[in-house]
């Protein structure tokens, strides 16, 4: 018996049966984006394929230029562009698999002067002010995605999906925020869904009966303006008579002020909607949105939606399906909705892959085979970098010894899950404690590492994963009682007062800030989670979105940093605004331009500010916490290099900066993968 009933059963379409309840949902990678890298793209979906994913939904290609999400992007709209598609789908279906061409028209979204949209209404997140299509323009778009769809049939794929949602063309047409008209696409609701209706149903008559046409419905819009819920259904059955074979759920468009995707959105938040939606349709619903582990699969599953969409989970583990359904879940690498190196990438323009899986859009660049020669390898050290770099060694088959000085693995994800809406790093110490004892490495916890004993032991590699150390400013008074580091802080080594001041505003601070100020993670509750960014439910209030009720902050906080930019501006483009709008929330006092830290006594911290230096302000509180960067441990690697051992240095202990865990992740598989 299966441990996963409603996740592996077979689903008959009618003209196909997809062999379980998994799509591989749609995401840019940006290998979409040149003829030259098709190969690369053709490896990466061939491989999710050949892990189980029923039907895989490409990153959105456009119907036209018009249509591009920048210029030179992805777009399917002439004969010529056929046979590099071919490349792609012939390799999915070599590797068991069937494949969808997304096809997303930007809209008002485009980074490109040619943008048109409904409505001659600017996007927040363009700099570019769309022109209003005319009725022909209009029909002229209609066409444009009827002959994508057959082109994409010619180029071998086995369906397409229409984007409906996220904020894109179709979903503006569909929401008063966007479509001011008054002519037959504009006005009433009836009027505003006809142009996806319209577009559905051109597809369809273009693509053939035997063609898989999925459609994305935003079913939430999280906008105000947004579409109410019985224009949601209205929709939905009118698309499913128009032809479309499957609807999959959107959820929020790119403007909106709610996160849907991120590491602290409960996971399944939104998967309540796609039994709701069932209801009103006869054909399959697709829930989506934080879906990450089977278990969570197959509860959304056995509530009423017939499949799930993932994503990112792919990217961070391609064998996702087939792990879970050779009752080896617990190996699987769970996406933990980090978002830094793949979507972040995508909308900064690079090629997406995975802080988890540095392999993910690079299958033909970083192969990880077996070595000519086995070599005894120690890693020293239990963090990401250093198990990356454990696992991937023995995974080359080398003989691997880990050595680790605290009492478990993990580094710091050991501190970043202690985090209110970072639980989710959990999975990956998991996961590698998993793959150590999978592959056979030798784990030693308590354990610390000695040059001399190293040197004699006769060992071939040694990998240098010591990690960092919090970094001491030199302020009068940093050994006050009052003052801790944001490590022993967050491990619960030290307790914080009733009033805080963090001093440093990088990722770490913020996060020390979100720390202090939740007294338990609304992630871990969805009616809390809610209630904190204001989701209501489209039935009472238009686009989902209501006002937002955070719970109160147990303490005062202020947080400090020297630049007079404001707080977080380097972190994570689809995650920092998310950090940005908590502090707010939570009533952290943010104090920038700090000229110096005078000193911290009983009275608190005392600080000089303004451009002169000749504002003095007393911060009164009862802990200080230190995230003012870190410094490398690397003593180790310095003395094994005077010995004539042979040592490769990764992560912390190679680059403090920025605890950049993508980075000690990738350096630790790829040094690594070249032993």
């Amino acid at each position: 018996m299966s441990d996963y009933p409603h996740l592996l059963a077979p689903l008959d379409l009618g003209h196909v049966t997809l062999p379980n309840r998994v799509v591989m949902g749609s995401m840019h990678t940006g290998l979409e984006d040149r003829a030259k890298d098709f190969p690369k793209l053709a490896a990466y979906l061939a491989e999710r394929a050949e892990g189980g994913a029923s039907l895989i939904v490409t990153g959105g290609f456009a119907p036209n230029l018009e249509g591009t999400l920048y210029p030179g992007a992805s777009k399917l709209s002439s004969r010529r562009e056929v046979a590099r598609h071919r490349v792609v789908t012939d390799a999915v279906h070599a590797a068991g698999g069937r494949i969808a061409l997304q096809l997303l028209h930007a809209g008002r979204y485009a980074f490109t002067p040619w943008c048109v949209a409904p409505s001659a209404v600017k996007s927040p997140i363009s700099k570019f002010r769309p022109r209003a299509l005319s009725d022909r323009g209009v029909r002229r778009q209609i066409r444009a995605f009827a002959r994508a769809a057959r082109l994409a049939r010619e180029a071998g794929y086995d369906g397409v999906e229409v984007m409906g949602s996220e904020g894109y063309l179709v979903n503006q047409f569909l929401a008063p925020r966007t479509n001011r008209r008054t002519d037959r696409w504009g006005g009433s609701a009836e009027n505003r869904r006809r142009f996806a209706v319209e577009v559905v149903r051109a597809v369809r008559e273009a693509a053939g009966p035997d063609f898989l046409l999925v459609y994305r419905i935003s079913v939430l819009d999280l906008v105000e303006e947004g579409q109410t819920w019985d224009e949601v259904t209205a929709l939905a059955r009118e698309v499913e008579a128009a032809g479309a074979s499957i609807l999959n759920l959107g959820i929020g468009w790119h403007e909106a002020r709610v996160p849907t995707i991120v590491t602290s959105v409960p996971r399944a938040a939104f998967a309540d909607h796609a039994a709701r939606l069932r209801e009103h349709v006869g054909i399959p619903v697709v829930a989506t949105n934080r879906i990450n582990t089977p278990e969570v699969a197959e509860r959304v599953l056995a509530g009423g939606a017939d499949l799930v969409s993932m994503a990112r989970p792919f990217l961070a583990d391609p064998q996702f399906v087939r792990k879970a359904a050779e009752g080896r879940a617990d190996e699987i690498n769970t996406c933990i909705a980090c978002n830094q190196a793949c979507l972040d990438h995508t909308f900064v323009k690079q090629r997406a892959t995975c802080l988890l899986n540095p392999r993910a859009g690079r299958e033909t660049e970083l192969v990880i085979g077996r070595a000519p020669v086995r070599r005894k390898v120690v890693v020293v050290g239990g963090g990401p970098a250093g198990m990356a770099a454990a696992v991937t060694a023995a995974e080359r088959g080398h003989e691997v010894e880990l050595l680790e000085g605290r009492d478990h693995l993990g580094g710091q994800f050991d501190i970043a899950m202690r985090i209110p809406g970072k639980e989710e790093f959990s999975e990956t110490i998991r996961y590698f404690t998993r793959r150590l004892e999978v592959l056979g490495v030798t784990v030693r916890l308590s354990t610390w590492a000695d040059a001399a004993a190293l040197a004699a032991a006769g060992v071939d590699d040694v990998v240098v994963a010591t990690g960092v150390t919090p970094r001491l400013p030199d302020i009068p008074g940093i050994d006050h009682p009052s003052v801790v580091t944001y490590d022993r802080l967050v491990r619960g080594e030290r307790v914080a007062g009733q009033r805080v001041a963090v001093i440093g505003a990088g990722g770490v601070g913020v996060d020390v800030c979100e720390f202090l100020t939740t007294d338990r993670s609304p992630s871990l509750d969805v009616d809390a989670w809610r209630a904190e960014w204001g989701v209501g439910d489209p039935e009472r209030t238009r686009g989902g979105v209501e006002r937002p009720r955070p719970e109160a902050s147990p303490r005062e906080v202020v947080l400090l940093q020297r630049k007079a930019t404001p707080i977080g501006r380097g972190l994570g483009k689809t995650t920092g605004w998310v950090h940005r709008a908590s502090l707010r929330a939570k009533g952290v006092e943010q104090v920038t331009g700090v000229v110096e830290y005078e000193r911290i006594d009983d009275e608190g911290l005392h600080v000089r500010l303004g451009e002169d230096g000749s504002q003095r302000r007393v911060i009164p509180c009862d802990t200080v916490v230190v995230c003012t960067g870190q410094d490398s441990v690397r003593t180790l690697a310095d003395e094994l290099e005077e010995r004539g051992v042979r040592v490769h240095v990764v992560g912390g202990a190679d680059v403090a900066a920025e605890l950049d865990a993508k980075r000690a992740i990738r350096q630790g598989t790829e040094v690594a993968a070249a032993l």
